[in-house]
């Protein structure tokens, strides 16, 4: 079913979500220009608490930590999202081509995502990233692979379904290239639930990248990143907590918008299904 895409700013939670989304993006895209001091400036004291002018202390070698969050959030964004879309094109395009072709072709491609399934995300790109380095591509690149096998199952699935209904087989039969059934029966059917899975997967994927980071495999200091801030400031939680906790909220944020944005669609989806009795929308 194609979503009616002007009836999404009614769902309170989207709106909710998507406000989120954006208020975090847009922090990260401006931080660097608002911020008062350089990412790597030593401006107070050791984990000095907050005052009038430094609104969240300084970090464990007094770095502004207001200055840092505004430099160190645009680098996490941009690799989940990175990520995310990533694997959301490539497991898609996979998953509807096994959804959609020979038997031979599914089996290849269900045999090829189990062997990555069998790695478990986290471990496999420490993997990667321990013995081939810790380059921002390659780092968006592994967590995508990682990510891919889902999206395979899931657009699989899902192709599966609306390759049997009536619309799909009439295209068939009338002569229409594979292409086309693809492109204009298939995938705008299929779209809502993956819509739903990338926002899921933008949730893991910044939960990953921070973790990352806070091993020690993300970004390599004095860069600023959120993740990293967290590992580096965990000794001093309680002298100076919003040096650690700061970053913590708003990966949190990011996070929860990205779920109440998937979790929007969803409802949303399953509303209009219920309001046009399940119907397929057949293009």
């Amino acid at each position: 079913m194609r979503l009616p895409f002007p009836t999404l700013p009614r769902e309170r939670q989207l709106r909710l979500g998507l406000a989120l989304l954006l208020g975090v993006l847009l922090f990260a895209l401006a931080g660097p220009v608002m911020a008062p001091h350089a990412q790597d400036a030593l401006v107070g004291q050791p984990y000095g608490a907050p005052s009038g002018t430094v609104w969240l202390g300084y970090d464990y070698l007094g770095r502004d930590v207001v200055s840092r969050l505004l430099h160190g959030g645009w680098t996490v964004l941009w690799m989940s999202l990175a990520s995310a879309l990533a694997a959301l094109v490539v497991g898609a395009a996979i998953g509807i081509l096994a959804g959609f072709a020979g038997r031979r072709t599914d089996q290849a491609i269900v045999w090829g995502t189990d062997v990555l399934l069998a790695f478990p995300d986290l471990i496999l790109v420490l993997l990667v990233v321990s013995m081939l380095g810790r380059e921002p591509g390659l780092i968006v690149l592994t967590v995508a692979i990682a990510f891919v096998p889902g999206v395979v199952r899931l657009a699989r699935g899902v192709t599966m379904g609306v390759a049997r209904l009536e619309f799909v087989e009439a295209a068939r039969l009338l002569g229409y290239p594979a292409t086309r059934i693809l492109f204009r029966e298939i995938l705008p059917n299929i779209a809502t639930p993956l819509l739903v899975h990338f926002g899921i997967m933008l949730t893991w994927a910044i939960s990953m990248l921070a973790g990352l980071s806070f091993l020690g495999y993300g970004v390599a200091p004095p860069t600023a990143d959120w993740g990293l801030m967290i590992n580096e400031n965990r000794a001093g939680l309680v002298l100076q907590p919003w040096a650690a906790l700061a970053p913590v909220v708003l990966i949190g944020l990011f996070a929860l918008g990205a779920n109440l944005v998937a979790e929007g669609v969803s409802r949303l989806n399953a509303r209009i299904g219920a309001a046009t009795g399940g119907k397929t929308n057949a293009g």
